[in-house]
């Protein structure tokens, strides 16, 4: 990835592959896979503000392995890769 930070609160996740087979061990064609909703944190911004003005740093970190909602974040390409970017508040845990 290019050197690319996101701001405040946001971050920066790689989707990681799903499961091919089935736990029967049916191969799962490519056409009716859903998108995995696991991923690895490769960037995080520097944190929201608090009422006082003061900069919350984030509880993710580059790395990381998370969970997050089906519907979360905004596709993007950079530098050839498709990733995701989103709020921490859309990351529902760390994995592991």
């Amino acid at each position: 990835m290019t050197k690319f930070r996101p701001l405040h609160d946001r971050v920066v996740v790689r989707r990681l592959d799903g499961e091919e087979k089935t736990a029967g061990g049916i191969i799962i064609p490519e056409t009716a896979k859903e998108k995995p909703m696991e991923g690895e944190v490769l960037a995080v911004g520097s944190g929201a503000r608090n009422e006082q003005g003061q900069v919350v740093p984030l509880d993710v970190k580059a790395g990381d392995r998370v969970l997050f909602g089906k519907w979360s974040g905004t596709e993007v390409k950079i530098a050839g890769e498709d990733l995701l970017i989103m709020k921490e508040s859309d990351i529902l845990g760390i994995v592991g």
